[in-house]
This record gives structure tokens, sequence and C-alpha cells, in this order.
């Protein structure tokens, strides 16, 4: 070649090769930050699958398997590309339904199905995500029987994961010898559910199957004996085998198991070998997901003990992790905080599911709801300056009604179980003498006061009968507006209007009615409970009699929480017995003497005894605290209170 030529070639070679480098977009441009809804939800597939669990837990003679619908988009099917997966294990499918309508599986003549209960598959399939709705272990279109929690539930749920990820084996039916394979996803999983869905999510990754790389628990419990009791005072008149026979398909062939549930979960609080299996706080090491939690911090149906131990457990052993805590009971974060919680929702999974760098694991790990639809954030939780404070009860002027603060006291104080009272009873009358209880407040804070975490209550207490139950409870004294976690809705109103979070069908509906928050003007708020049984105070395993007159040293787990007790408020701890519609009653009605020299409180307060130290530290001269007024009520809830103003 002429070198005229040749150099007009390396010219042209050039001058194309910076054109390239100028044109071709950067590493982090490349980098996609978030999934888009390009695919077709009425294309998509929608196809169903029945895993073999390896388990026959209704002894008919072959392993069970459980139903697995899938609706996943076409799409990247054809070209070859795979796709991760959300899934929702649940046993309410056919029962009882899903969110805050109810909604039930649907499916067509070929028994294909038609709706997808929730948002979840409208919103993500066109993103590139398939969805996978389980039956648990004998529901809906499943083999098996209802186990509560043990190896029947959990095992049938990680068999799907198992057979996601190419470890187990599916067919297209239910009792047919065709196999069929994952062969269109990635195997990447994302488990979500409130209640028991979430419940399973906890205990699926609780046994660390592999290629689980999320899971977003809703209101979950983490221990089933803690469901049921809290530490030997039970907490529902019914068992386990009760809540398998609701939601079993066909309980007939379930008698044995039901048998075993009952026997194994005895009405005198006992840890059994049963609660141990159903214990996924003590595997929590073995966890390889990462966790988004979510609670409500007023829910009284899957306590917060629950996520407290939880995420205490995940954090010592050093589980990415991420928290909503929210002022309802037990609600769905889609029902009180909708169109952020989709969001959010939708960038945690494609941060965990497809490794989307748009830095949500860098955002802070907390978000917490003060007031209605009002909402903070910590960088970590609890806040790295939380700090275990110990406060001490002290006689007052009154007769149980006494003094709480950083120094020990001594004498007595004396309450009669009274099975008709409840917390927000006890709130109520707070700075009353009643004979059902003892409290004990702080002054009127000159600054704020947050708790952060799990308290523990240590009483030492007399009884004058062989049974007694006991109740721990810290309230914030002062006018507030709160979520009305005890009405009907729990803190939320649905309304006749509709939003709409992803695509719809004819069958499935991406469209759900709204709702508002429900509040109510309060004079004091119960801001954290415990229970016990006296009985068990030696040993969760076996409960004895007591010895009246005889003096018994027992530590109350109270439920974790995130509260700020505002500037004028006034922090109390309340130690009384039965709570009513929370605990069953111990079968006689005791006196309790309370030996207050040895009763303390260990709170997790930010900034720990310094922060207490200053926000009950009387102000200096001529800075003084003015209330006007007189509450005339101190209710837990409802409407009608006209409380103290303070300035």
């Amino acid at each position: 070649m002429p070198i005229r030529s040749l150099w007009r070639t390396l010219a042209v070679l050039a001058v194309g090769a910076l054109t390239a480098v100028l044109l071709a977009p950067t590493a982090a441009q490349a980098a996609p930050r978030e999934s888009r809804p390009v695919y077709s939800y009425a294309d998509a597939v929608r196809e169903s699958v029945w895993v073999d669990t390896g388990l026959d837990e209704d002894g008919d003679g072959r392993t069970d398997r459980v139903a697995a619908d899938i609706v996943r988009p076409s799409e990247p099917a054809r070209a070859g590309r795979k796709v991760p997966v959300i899934m929702d294990a649940s046993p309410y499918y056919s029962c009882c339904g899903r969110g805050n309508e109810s909604q039930l599986k649907t499916y067509d003549a070929q028994g294909h199905v038609v709706q997808m209960p929730l948002f979840y598959d409208n919103y993500f399939v066109p993103r590139g995500y398939a969805f996978v709705g389980v039956d648990l272990a004998g529901t809906n279109r499943s083999d098996g029987c209802v186990d509560v929690g043990g190896r029947s539930d959990i095992g049938s749920a990680k068999a799907v994961v198992d057979w996601l990820g190419g470890r187990a084996r599916a067919y297209t039916s239910r009792t047919g010898g065709t196999r069929v394979k994952a062969s269109w996803t990635t195997g990447a999983t994302g488990m979500i559910g409130k209640s028991w869905d979430a419940t399973i999510a906890n205990g699926v990754a609780a046994t660390g199957v592999k290629n689980l790389k999320t899971i977003v628990p809703i209101s979950g419990i983490s221990s089933w004996y803690d469901y049921y009791f809290a530490q030997g005072a039970q907490l529902y008149d019914g068992g386990p085998d009760d809540l398998a026979g609701y939601v079993e398909r066909e309980g007939v062939h379930c008698a044995a198991v039901q048998k075993k549930l009952a026997d194994g979960s005895p009405e005198s609080g006992d840890w059994t070998r049963l609660w141990t299996e159903r214990d996924y706080v003590k595997d929590a090491g073995k966890v390889r997901a990462s966790v988004f939690l979510v609670h409500g911090m007023q829910d009284l149906n899957v306590r917060t003990k629950h996520f407290g131990q939880w995420w205490d457990a995940l954090a010592k052993h050093g589980v990415e992790r991420k928290i909503w805590l929210s002022q309802t009971g037990h609600v769905d974060p889609f029902d009180y905080r909708r169109a952020a919680w989709v969001d959010t929702l939708h960038r945690w999974f494609d941060h965990e599911l497809l490794g989307y760098d748009n830095g949500i694991d860098r955002e802070p790990m907390a978000d917490i709801e003060r007031h209605p639809d009002r909402w903070t954030t910590s960088a970590v939780w609890p806040p790295r300056d939380t700090r275990t404070t110990t406060l001490y009860p002290a006689r007052g002027s009154a007769p149980g009604v006494g003094a709480l603060g950083l120094h020990r006291a001594p004498g007595t104080e004396t309450l009669t179980d009274d099975p008709s009272r409840s917390d927000t009873d006890w709130a109520a009358d707070l700075t009353r003498s009643t004979p059902d209880k003892a409290a004990f407040i702080t002054p009127a804070l000159t600054g704020p006061l947050r708790i952060s975490g799990s308290s523990r209550v240590t009483v030492t207490v007399t009884p004058s009968t062989a049974s007694a139950h006991l109740s721990a409870v810290l309230v914030d004294l002062g006018p507030d507006t709160i979520r009305d976690y005890a009405d009907g809705g729990e803190g939320i109103t649905t309304l006749t209007d509709r939003t709409c979070f992803g695509e719809s069908t004819a069958g499935d509906s991406a469209c759900f009615k709204a709702t508002a928050a429900k509040t109510a003007a309060v004079g004091a708020t119960v801001v954290s409970r415990g229970w016990a049984d006296l009985g068990h105070h030696a040993s969760l395993a076996k409960g004895v009699p007591l010895t009246p007159g005889r003096a018994y040293t027992m530590t109350l787990d109270l439920a974790a929480t995130d509260h700020v007790v505002p500037k004028g408020h006034r922090l109390a701890l309340v130690v009384a017995g039965t709570d009513k519609d929370l605990i069953e009653p111990p079968s006689t009605r005791p006196t309790l003497t309370l030996d207050l020299a040895r009763t303390t409180a260990r709170l997790p307060l930010t900034g720990g005894p310094a922060a207490l130290d200053r926000a009950t530290t009387a102000p200096p001269a001529g800075r003084t605290l003015t209330v006007v007024g007189t509450p005339r009520c101190l209710t837990g809830h409802g409407d009608g209170c006209a409380g103290g103003r303070q300035r």
C-alpha cells in the first residue's frame, strides 16, 4: 500500500476510534439504575407448577407437592434472557384473601391464574420480574398439611426456592409425571408477604437456603411461642391446631398433624420441642438474604417483640438490613404510605435481585413514623448512641402513684389483679390511685427523650395466691394525636377512590382503594408492653405453682419500639396484673406486693443516662415550664380528650 494511502487509512481508524470513545457512555452511565415497565403484562406467561417437597405430611404414601402459580414476562424468555423472582408463599390464597380488600386467587378454565392478589405482579412483571404465588402445604391447590410454621410450612416454601435455583423437582400437574424446569429464571429470589406470609419468609431465610437474596417481612412472626405466649402467659384462647384447621384445604387428612400441634403446645405456657422447631431467631446466623423489615409499632396481633428480637439477632450476625416502623397496628405499608412504599420496594428489589447500584444501600437504614403521615429517618437503627439506661421506681404521696428516676429507693406498693382492666385503662388513671396497678412517673421533661429498641423490666413481687400474671407498660403521659390503632382499621380508613400501580387485565386490576390515616386525640400513649406468668420465673421450660407470701423476681421483655417522649410530657412505668384482651387471666386473682428497691426498668435511650438526667432536671431559674389546665381524660385511644397545654 502506498504511504499516502496507509496514512489516510490510519487517520480514518484513529478518528473512528476517538468518535467511539466520545460517543460511548461511561460505565457509570451505562449501568442501569431502575427497571422500566417495558414488557407486556397482558401477554405475560401464566402457568402453574407443583413442586415436590420431599415430605408426606398427609400420610397418603406419596410425597407432597405444593402449587406455585407463576406470572412472568414473555419477551425475555423469547429472547433467551432470564428474570429474577418475587415470591409470596401464603396459606390465605383461597380461604381468607390478601390485602386490605381480601383478594383471592382466581383461575381460568385451564387452571391458569387470572387474578393474583395484591399489586406485585401488576407492577413488577412489566419491569422484568416474575411473580410466584405459592400455596403453602395443605392449602388451596397444594398437598400436605398445615403445621403452623414447622417443617411442612417452611419446607413447602423452601422447596419452591430450591426449584427456582435448580435443586428441586416440579411437575406440570398435581399427580402427573411430566417434569418442568425453571429455565426462565436467574434463580435470584426475593420473598415478601405480610403476617403468616412474612413469617414464612423469616423461616425460609433461617434455613440458609441458596439463591434467596432478600426477604421483605411485613408484620412477621420470628418465634411462634411468642405469638401464643408471653413468658408463660397465654396470649390467645386457642392454639396452632385451631389455626391450622382454619386455613386447611382438607383437614380430615391432617388429624394426626393437628393432634401433634395440640399436644406440643400446652396451655400451661411451657416451652416444648414444638416451639424450638418454630423459633427462627436461634437460626439467624444461617441467614444469607438481606432483610427489609416492616412493622407497626402498635401491632397487637403480631406484637413488636417479634421484630425486635429478630432484628437484634440479624444485627449480631451482620445481615444487611433496612426497617420501616409505622404508628399503625397490623397494617401493610401499601395502605398507609402507598407511593413511597412502592417506590422504595421497587428500588430495593432492583438493588437486591438485579444488582442495580441505585444507592438504596447507602440511604438511612430506618424510616419511622413520628405522627400520622409524618416520617423521619435514622442512619442506623437503633441510633449508635443508644444506651441501656436503668430507671427506678419510688413511692409517692398517694398509694400506687409514685416517681420514676435514676436513683434506687426503698418501699413497697400493693396491687390486686383485675382482669377487667387494660393498659389503656391504666394509662387513663396514671395519676389516680386505683387498686389494680402501680404507676411511676417522671417529672415533666425539659427536653425530648427517645426510646429506641427493646426494654426490660425486672420486678420482685410477693403473691397472695398460687398463680399470678404480670404486665409492665411504658406510657407517654401528655396530649397527642396518634393513629387510632384500637379502631377496626388499626390506624387507617379505607376510601372509595382508587390508585393504580402497574398494568391491569380484565381479570386482575392494578387499582386499589385508597386509604387515609384514622387518628385519635389522646391524653396518654401506651408505648411498649410486656407480660409474663410469674410461675415461669425460673424457666420457660416448666411453670410451677407459687408459694403465697414468698417473694419472686422475674424480668419481663417489653416489645420493641421507637418513640420520642416530647418536652413537657412525662414518661411512666405501670406494673399490673392481667392486661384485658391481651393476655388470659391466671386461675386465681392475686394481690401482689411490689418491692421497689428490687424493681428496675432498663430502657434503650438515645444518649443514655445523661439524656435522661438532662430531660428530668429542672430548668434554670427564670425559665419555668407552665402547665395550663388539667387534663380531663387520659385515654389510650378515642376522641373527646381535653388535655393540658404546655408552653
